[in-house]
């Protein structure tokens, strides 16, 4: 057996398909975000812009945030030292969870290292949980979730994305006493579009089925305190589970459940991806807290990022750039071929120091590979208006079509 060749062919394979990942070599300049320096050049560290970050509202970079992490790395150490039920819990993590469980009007909460992590660990104690369970799922969802599902050995439905119809063609199908759970997102972060929350719910009223929202592109930009499109919509109380990250709008990391004592409870001394593994460490902890605290009572934030992505949307279209139609603070560019999205992306980071990534399978299907925009609200109008031309001048260069449907 010759391993080398193996996985030789494995990557040559991504390669091939243009689908090989690149890591970018970059710091940001704290206080400065989107402005960053990248390492990626002979003659020293260059100034880029970021244009694809995950910390929406550049919350990474509050001083109230930094100031929390500095005083709880003075105060306690650098690490948890432990799992939760081993050394590892602290005064900061149960905050936090009070303030997460409040924010969703939540009895409870529940924290775990990652976004992914709270998806895989939580969907798969769940199934396991309810015998016979079955799982509705919508054909978007990440991949954490679909772990989850797997990994919960439960029998599962796939519905078209956002489809009520074909949602309740597929609960209707199963016997009235099966545990059922409904799993979807709010807002989905490749396309930009909302699920139809209050429909889904109606569903699994009717049905009698549980339902699992993934907010994670949502907590922190929606809502009156953030908490996410299902508080926007009036709808966080028909929810059984709410699960979000910290790692995005609250700028840190992290994720986290909430939901009812009893769930929680269950996931807590169930779920061996919460049971053994060391817990989030106080000093992210206590950055998080001041993220959520301060998230929940202003809005500026939330509105400078509003603002920012509907610029952005409407210079690309004045430009005739094939930007897809979202109603969130996601700017999609459809490029719809692999090795075209890494050029543009290699092009705009190497000439016009603008830094985005390409978006290509499995992330998103074959022929619909694209660069995702995040503009947040420390991104400046002079700063859209270079990044627009730079687009313009590229797609004249490679010869892409412009205004494009998508």
């Amino acid at each position: 057996m010759n391993y080398d060749q193996i996985f030789d062919q494995a990557i040559d394979r991504l390669h091939s398909e243009g689908r090989y990942r690149v890591f970018i070599d970059i710091l940001r300049n704290k206080g400065a975000y989107p402005n960053a320096r990248c390492f990626a050049h002979h003659n020293g560290p260059q100034p880029i812009t970021v244009w694809c970050s995950n910390d929406y509202l550049s919350m990474g970079q509050h001083p109230k945030v930094i100031a929390a992490m500095e005083e709880a790395l003075h105060d306690v150490g650098a690490g948890a030292g432990g799992t939760r039920n081993i050394a590892g819990n602290t005064h900061y993590h149960i905050q936090l969870e009070r303030e997460l469980a409040d924010l969703h009007g939540k009895e409870g909460a529940l924290l775990f290292t990652s976004g992914y992590v709270s998806n895989d660990a939580t969907l798969s104690t769940l199934g396991k949980l309810l015998p016979g369970c079955v799982i509705f799922s919508d054909e978007l969802n990440h991949a954490s979730m679909i772990a989850g599902i797997r990994n919960s050995g439960c029998e599962k439905r796939v519905f078209r994305h956002n489809d009520v119809a074909h949602l309740e063609e597929l609960l209707a199908a199963e016997s009235p006493e099966v545990p059922k759970l409904i799993a979807f997102e709010s807002v989905y972060s490749m396309d930009g579009d909302v699920a139809p929350i209050h429909a889904i719910c109606d569903l699994a009223e009717k049905y009698n089925a549980l339902t699992y929202i993934d907010e994670v592109h949502a907590v922190g930009m929606y809502g009156p305190r953030g908490g996410g499109i299902s508080e926007r919509d009036e709808a966080a109380h028909r929810i059984d589970i709410i699960e979000g990250t910290l790692g995005k709008a609250f700028g840190v990391m992290g994720g986290y459940i909430a939901a009812d004592t009893k769930i929680i409870d269950c996931i807590r001394s169930y779920a061996p991806g919460f049971i053994f593994t060391t817990s989030l460490s106080p000093v992210l902890a206590a950055g998080v807290l001041a993220a959520v605290r301060h998230l929940k009572q202003s809005s500026e934030e939330r509105e400078g990022q509003q603002a920012a992505a509907t610029t952005l949307k409407a210079l690309f279209r004045e430009a005739g750039l094939p930007v897809m139609n979202s109603t969130t603070h996601i700017v999609p560019l459809m490029v719809g071929d692999p090795v075209r999205a890494k050029k543009i992306s290699d092009i705009l980071l190497a000439e016009y120091g603008v830094y985005v990534q390409p978006i290509n399978y499995p992330t998103v299907p074959r022929g619909t590979e694209r660069l995702r925009f995040t503009p947040g609200p420390t991104h400046t109008e002079a700063m859209m208006r270079a990044l627009t031309g730079a687009l313009l001048e590229i797609w004249d260069r490679l010869d892409l079509e412009l205004a494009r449907a998508a």
